[in-house]
């Protein structure tokens, strides 16, 4: 409901604010001593963000780097060094105290809404950075070009060409978030077993057009039961639902609904022979730990979110209306999700064999 009320307000004050708030002159950028990046949303885009985070901390070794994001995507960030102080602005005080501070170079990295830009504009920064994507470019003093055929990884990097002088790479087949052993507690690491053959699975999405539901995941978790793999079910309370109809079809499943943090579940992950899930943050976080992914996709755009790499499988049936999700809006659907509900347990008991296969 809360991202549902800022939508609105964005649409509505924000539009109007950047439309009609006076431009200022410029201040001159002498050295670059204070970075602010502003990542609001979820967790999947403040994942894909952390390489061009990391490659400002190695361009800019002696300056000070801040986050300003959400609750809900903020303990990606403890997930990667390189970060000197994460501010959450729907969290009391922190984003006036953000503000209080005299930044040379702002970062807005949202895509579209613009209550962000705003903010970038009220830092007074000398070098305000943002996507080109309406009338919020005119609160930036550079702007970025966007595109949903770009993988998000490589626009966040697009970002920071100009504090860096340059687009920084970016290797498809290297971790990017570091969850060591001490992450996962005893409990933990006896539910999961010794012998490494853990699955993973994550039955929930955060909008229902990309849930597969809980009887075909079930399906999938038994074949691989049968065969000597412990799964593992990750998810919030949310997703309790579904992992009970999962453990339906496959008892011995491990369910970890609503009892890990991000940081454990980025182990977990790392532990795991592979990650089976739709579109979602968990996806994300597998892939920057290193962990092989069978992704099903059906509203979301392949070529923006889906991970890159061999290890990497993408199950799509690319019906006519998919992709459907556009900057993080997916319209209702009128076709009982025919992009999802058309993939059979059978299609992704083989494509995660496949994966398993490869290592």
């Amino acid at each position: 409901m809360k991202i549902k009320v800022l939508k609105l307000i964005d649409g509505s004050i924000g539009r109007a604010f950047v439309r009609f708030i006076p431009i200022f002159p410029e201040n001159t950028l002498n050295r670059i001593e204070k970075i602010l990046i502003i990542r609001p949303g979820g967790i999947g885009d403040a994942v894909l963000l952390l390489p061009a985070i990391q490659a400002l901390r190695e361009k800019f070794g002696d300056s000070r780097i801040d986050v300003l994001c959400e609750k809900r995507n903020g303990k990606i960030f403890g997930l990667s060094g390189g970060i000197d102080n994460v501010y959450l602005y729907d969290r009391g005080l922190d984003l006036f105290r953000c503000l209080k501070n005299r930044y040379d170079v702002v970062i807005d990295t949202e895509q579209w809404h613009r209550l962000s830009a705003v903010i970038a504009y009220l830092t007074g920064a000398a070098m305000r950075i943002g996507f080109a994507t309406n009338e919020r470019e005119r609160l930036f003093t550079h702007k970025v070009a966007y595109s949903h055929k770009e993988y998000e990884v490589y626009s966040f990097l697009r970002l920071i060409e100009p504090p860096a002088g340059h687009v920084p790479g970016f290797k498809t087949e290297v971790p990017f978030i570091t969850a060591p052993d001490e992450l996962l507690s005893v409990r933990l690491r006896t539910d999961m077993g010794k012998d490494k053959k853990v699955i993973a699975v994550f039955p929930g999405a955060s909008v229902v057009e990309r849930r597969w539901g809980g009887d075909r995941f079930g399906k999938v978790a038994r074949a691989f039961q049968d065969k000597g793999y412990r799964i593992v079910i990750l998810g919030s309370r949310a997703d309790g639902e579904a992992a009970e109809i999962i453990k339906r079809h496959a008892p011995g499943c491990v369910d970890l609904t609503g009892k890990t943090g991000l940081a454990e579940v980025a182990a977990v992950l790392r532990h795991s022979r592979v990650l089976l899930s739709a579109d979602s943050g968990l996806m994300h976080i597998a892939y920057a730990v290193g962990t092989p992914t069978v992704s099903l996709f059906g509203a979301g755009i392949e070529e923006k979110w889906a991970p890159r790499g061999k290890r990497h499988m993408v199950l799509s049936k690319h019906v006519p209306c998919s992709p459907c999700t556009k900057f993080g809006y997916t319209p209702s659907c009128t076709r009982n999700m025919a992009c999802l509900q058309s993939l059979e347990a059978d299609e992704v008991i083989e494509a995660v064999g496949k994966t398993l296969g490869w290592e």
